[in-house]
């Protein structure tokens, strides 16, 4: 058996590593750390079902034959290795980019090497074996390389790692994605951005909706635009805000728009102005034009912005496979091998009672539990949603409650079901036409 290990408090790097080592080591398997950063823990929440994940306690120590350690050499750091480094029948391989130490693992195969992220390594290997990375995996790398390197803007980065970045962009990495996880800096130059806003803030009504446009004169680079634009769009509280920021000595003007409305679709508008995003947020870089002109079109594209947002009815699976409160553990059991579904509802005459998952099978003790009825393990606290509803508030409900699934009720009877799967589709723009 082979295993993937990263240290604990696990950051986007330690995140994204991991995940590339269970691939570039196609047997071994990744095991996430107790602890996590609190932006991975919240990725997690959403995307857990779509990475092969165990705990350390799921695995036979005695059955081990290779242990993969990733971001970073140091023993101590990693939940679970204690005295296994010692045993002689274990192979141990470290990828590393953190300067090499006395005290670190005696290591089979090292790969320890002075860039900016231990992803990095990683994507040179899978590259250089030709090997296919979705779209949510390169996302995920991305995320990595970018929190560590503060998006290619710290001392330590190297040309390699922008080199695995632009692979990364290659293969659909979603920076729209991304910023919803990664916390970007907020310093001076941001905050004096955020002042002229507040200062010159004014809000109109269009379609119904309270938008707020804001044109800023900036000068050179200034990072961290898009957490301005969040934060201005919090404090003047309204449904949606678009922030033009204009460099003139570059001729060059970004544009950032949020969105938390469900009929006002940002990545519309922007994919309208040659940018792109998603419902939500979106960004687009015009070149040589005038920021009133700007601000125009974007009125424009709003008061025309008609087009209906996905609801969860047009993304929920049905039928639905339900279990009976009384069907027998082992034959629920059966049921998720057979469907490959981590969990089911629990359902009487269209009325669920009840949700079923692997996680309920840790409860069981002994074979004889098997007998027992559903309704013994089941989870009888449903979180549920409308069909009407947005993909967002389902998305935000799967975080909030760390569910993988949300029944979709209509007048209290059980109408469909939409998965974390179901919503990354949608949020990554995998829906067929």
């Amino acid at each position: 058996m082979e295993i993937v290990l990263t240290h604990r408090n696990a950051d986007f790097d330690a995140l994204s590593s991991l995940i590339a080592a269970s691939i570039v080591y196609s047997e071994a398997k990744p095991v996430v750390p107790k602890t996590l950063n609190p932006n991975v823990r919240a990725f997690l929440s959403i995307h857990k079902d779509l990475f092969p994940l165990l705990d350390f306690n799921a695995i036979d120590v005695k059955a081990l034959k290779r242990i993969v350690v990733t971001d970073t050499a140091q023993g101590s750091r990693v939940d679970g290795l204690g005295g296994l480094p010692a045993r002689r029948d274990l192979e141990i391989h470290v990828w590393d980019h953190h300067k090499r130490r006395s005290d670190d693992i005696q290591a089979a195969s090292l790969h320890q090497e002075d860039v900016g992220s231990a992803t990095t390594l990683l994507m040179e290997q899978m590259e250089s074996r030709d090997i296919s990375i979705s779209p949510i995996h390169a996302t995920l790398f991305l995320a990595g390389i970018y929190e560590d390197t503060g998006n290619l803007s710290f001392p330590g980065t190297t040309a390699r790692d922008a080199r695995a970045a632009a692979y990364l962009l290659g293969h659909q990495a979603d920076l729209n994605v991304l910023k919803n996880f990664l916390r970007p800096a907020y310093g001076p130059k941001q905050k004096q951005v955020l002042f002229e806003m507040l200062q010159n803030s004014r809000r109109t009504k269009l379609n119904g909706f309270n938008v707020s446009i804001n044109k800023v004169p900036v000068k050179g680079h200034t990072p961290g635009l898009a957490v301005v634009v969040d934060m201005y769009q919090d404090i003047v509280n309204v449904d949606a805000a678009f922030g033009i920021f204009t460099d003139r000595s570059k001729a060059r003007t970004m544009v950032i728009g949020r969105s938390e409305v469900e009929g006002l679709n940002v990545g519309t508008v922007m994919r309208s102005m040659g940018g792109g995003g998603h419902p939500g947020a979106g960004s687009a870089l015009l070149k040589e034009v005038n920021p009133d002109g700007v601000e125009e079109w974007i009125i424009e594209l709003v008061k025309g912005n008609q087009q209906a947002s996905v609801r969860i009815s047009d993304l929920m699976s049905f039928p639905v496979t339900t279990v009976s409160p009384r069907t027998p553990m082992e034959a629920v059991a059966a049921v998720l091998r057979k469907t490959g579904y981590t969990g089911v509802p629990v359902a009487e005459k269209k009325k669920i009672v009840g949700i079923i998952s692997r996680r309920d099978f840790k409860k069981v003790r002994k074979s004889s539990q098997l007998k027992a009825p559903a309704k013994a393990f089941m989870s009888a606290t449903v979180v549920d949603i409308q069909p009407e509803s947005s993909v967002l508030t389902a998305a935000r409900m799967m975080i909030k409650h760390d569910i993988g699934r949300l029944p979709v009720v209509e007048q209290g009877d059980l109408i469909g079901i939409v998965t974390r799967s179901d919503t990354m589709r949608y949020f990554y723009d995998m829906l067929p036409e």
